[in-house]
């Protein structure tokens, strides 16, 4: 391994470090901050391929027709980018769930202010993205795309529950969407249901029994939902990021520093100025990010993201010879 291609490893495994803080603080997206590290259409392009490669490795394998074109599609996963990033996140989660959930208990409205801060300068990613002037119907797609999102985060939080392995099969297939969907939290969607205390004290307690389950479902759910978002981002990827942004300005709302208990909304409190000073840090912060992630492509330290192509159609039809 080259010395450049080492600290790409390592520049990669910071940028999978950060999605896994992400994905541990309620009303954070894990797909947001792939999106602002630059590593969103190479996530979603390698689980594309994954996923079909797997279907295809039990189909085929099934029908006894080889595994060729499953590994045609563990071939063009980008591996050099995925593996570090993986176990960037992996690291991070472990590490996230020890420091930064004792923070939202003592801390919660200042937690919740920084992370506010960093979701309305990370706007700034996918709206670059779409380029060019949005017509009037976008507009109104990003309005119901926000309207959405604040709907779904004020729903009442269900108290934490003892889950079977079914329902903690299917709570993580639908909380892996967050980290493909910039804007929805998959910790958010956790804490709705009544499972976030339950999995952050399976990943603190490392019962594998129960995370073994958690990721098992996440694999399904990840296989089920990729590939129709890869297909949109491809053929439809403006719209695509237009609901995607409005996704993310609608999820701002779990991330208003006065709420009660229950999550419901306050007026502004007292310590208003430490709170704008929070949100200004952790904008800071993420523009930083932004500037440093494109300083380091135009070098080359880092990868520049590739451009998702859900085509079922790049894998050639091989069959294993006879």
């Amino acid at each position: 391994m080259t010395p450049r291609t080492a600290a790409r490893s390592v520049l990669d495994a910071a940028r999978g470090s950060l999605i896994g803080f992400a994905e541990i603080v309620p009303g954070v997206s894990g797909g947001t901050i792939a999106l602002i590290v630059g590593v969103y259409d190479t996530l979603i392009d390698s689980a594309g391929h994954l996923a079909r490669g797997v279907a295809r490795l039990v189909g085929d394998g099934v029908r006894g027709r080889g595994t060729a074109e499953a590994r045609a599609h563990f071939r063009s996963v980008h591996w050099a980018a995925i593996l570090p990033i993986g176990v960037g996140m992996l690291a991070a989660i472990v590490v996230g769930a020890a420091l930064i959930a004792p923070l939202l208990d003592e801390h919660p409205a200042e937690t919740r202010a920084v992370f506010a801060g960093l979701i309305v300068a990370s706007l700034i990613v996918p709206i670059s993205m779409v380029g060019g002037r949005w017509r009037v119907h976008e507009y109104g797609v990003f309005l119901a795309a926000a309207a959405l999102t604040f709907v779904l985060t004020g729903l009442p939080r269900a108290a934490d529950q003892e889950p079977t392995v079914v329902v903690i099969a299917l709570a993580a297939a639908v909380a892996v969407c967050a980290l493909v969907l910039p804007g929805v939290s998959g910790s958010y969607i956790l804490l709705t249901v009544g499972m976030y205390a339950p999995t952050l004290a399976a990943v603190n307690d490392r019962d594998f029994g129960y995370l073994g389950t958690f990721i098992l479902g996440a694999v399904l759910g990840l296989g089920l939902f990729v590939s129709g978002l890869q297909w949109l981002l491809a053929k439809r990827r403006r719209i695509t990021l237009v609901v995607m942004t409005g996704l993310m300005a609608g999820s701002l709302r779990a991330l208003w520093p006065w709420q009660d208990d229950d999550g419901g909304l306050q007026a502004a409190g007292s310590d208003w100025p430490l709170m704008l000073g929070l949100a200004v840090a952790g904008a800071a912060v993420i523009l930083g990010l932004i500037a440093l992630e494109r300083m380091l492509v135009a070098r080359r330290l880092l990868s520049a993201d590739v451009v998702s192509d859900p085509a079922t159609d790049a894998i050639p039809t091989v069959r294993d010879p006879e």
